[in-house]
């Protein structure tokens, strides 16, 4: 493949390798294989517990939050920046308790230095010498903010962190997930939100969003490769005397592999308004992101579908509805 000297590595078009048909999953639906991306919301909306429960599921081949089934598990490496080796413990060892493992049988490592500084070439060497060491399937690093010394504002200082990251990725085949704050500011995207550099979201063949309203926890999904699923709710629950913490998925009979259709959601929920519905309401009455909706009401006015006034967006007179919307549209 290619020549000797000072050239760059090349080859034909016909001799790169094929990519597998799909979306290949480390998580079923919820994250890639061999994904890197970043777990954002604001602070209390539960992001370390789903990278904590990511990582003990990967580690044990049990479904994430009880929902999403492991395709690929083995070791896993995590670095908790702000919590204790005993914090740490008590959270694993909740989540093994509500699932019946046992913490002594668990593929699971924990880095257990007090700070890791992966803009240092020190620190960069060591941190590649443990994955090479483990071969982990899972890298969870929490919060981005204490593993830096650099702006996260500066797409210079980010770009390299993240750089390094990738490298890592491909050269041991290993997930990453990078937990990261998000501004309290409403952006039409929720990757639009995360703290810092725009490369920040750029960076993710994966991205899971968690917010929060009132007493409800949303999580968004993103992938470069797949279709995500709708935003569903999750929840933090404890039995009565505080042990076995865990996140659930609320109602997860409604989840599908596959993800729904936002056009048969949007139908009826116009048919059923008896009014136009302004853009800003069907997106908060969905759960869906703006540029997501804004794509499915493109598609649908140009298939004659829906109409839009100056009070917002109604069904048309005749409108065409898909198999799964019929009944509601008659």
């Amino acid at each position: 493949m290619g020549v000797a000297g000072d050239t760059f590595r090349f080859c034909p078009a016909k001799e790169l390798e094929r990519q597998a048909a799909g979306q290949e999953w480390l998580i079923d639906s919820l994250w890639g294989k061999s994904a890197v991306g970043l777990i954002g919301g604001q602070p209390k909306c539960c992001k370390s517990w789903l990278g904590l429960d990511m990582a003990i599921s990967v580690a044990s081949a049990t479904p994430c939050m009880g929902r999403f089934q492991v395709k690929s598990p083995g070791p896993v490496l995590v670095f908790l920046a702000e919590d204790g080796c005993a914090a740490v413990r008590k959270r694993i060892e909740a989540i093994c308790g509500h699932r019946g493992l046992d913490i002594n049988l668990l593929e699971l490592y924990v880095i257990t230095e007090q700070a890791i500084r992966l803009d240092l070439a020190g620190d960069q060497q060591r941190l590649e010498a443990t994955l090479k060491v483990l071969r982990p399937k899972l890298l969870v690093l929490d919060p981005l903010v204490r593993l830096h010394c650099g702006d996260e504002n500066s797409a210079a200082d980010i770009s390299l962190l993240l750089g390094f990251l990738r490298q890592l990725q491909r050269t041991y085949d290993t997930a990453i997930v990078l937990v990261h704050h998000a501004s309290k500011k409403h952006r039409a995207q929720p990757g639009q939100a995360l703290r810092g550099s725009s490369d920040l979201h750029a960076f993710g063949d994966s991205n899971a969003y968690l917010a929060r309203k009132d007493d409800r926890i949303f999580l968004t999904l993103e992938h470069r490769a797949a279709r995500p699923l709708d935003p569903f709710d999750v929840q933090l629950i404890s039995n009565a005397d505080g042990s076995a913490t865990h996140l659930e998925v609320v109602a997860a009979n409604q989840i599908s592999a596959t993800p729904s259709l936002l056009s048969d959601r949007l139908l009826p929920l116009l048919i059923s308004a008896g009014e136009p519905l302004t853009r800003t309401s069907i997106r908060e009455k969905l759960g869906i992101n703006n540029q997501k909706l804004g794509d499915t009401l493109t598609e649908l006015e140009n298939r004659g579908a829906i109409i839009r006034s100056t009070k917002g967006w109604s069904v048309a007179v005749h409108p065409i509805c898909s198999e799964n919307t019929e009944n509601e549209c008659r």
